[in-house]
């Protein structure tokens, strides 16, 4: 059975988040953004600070990209530190995203 993630990296030195989904483990995943494993073009490649910020295990594809998705929409680090800061916040969205 593959997991599904959708992680948020933070940058202090660039205080920004970066949103992503993996099938690997989330500390995996942030070390291969960490050692720029990923494309030139990256968003991650312009700084080497990133640290796991919050991730939500999903049960599948679908449900996280989903996911990953309405959190990119919402262009809010508010929004970001609420999903963190609020379970119920992330439980709505596992629960609107469910899959079919």
């Amino acid at each position: 059975m593959n997991n599904f993630f959708v992680y948020i990296l933070f940058s202090e030195s660039l205080n920004r988040f970066y949103t992503g989904l993996t099938t690997l483990k989330v500390e995996e995943r942030l070390e291969n953004h960490l050692h720029k494993k990923y494309a030139g073009s990256n968003f991650t490649q312009k700084a080497n600070d990133w640290t796991l910020f919050h991730s939500i295990k999903c049960k599948s594809f679908s449900q996280a990209r989903n996911i990953e998705l309405h959190v990119k929409r919402m262009k809010s680090s508010t929004y970001i530190k609420n999903l963190k800061l609020y379970p119920e916040l992330q439980q709505k969205l596992l629960d609107q995203y469910k899959s079919t």
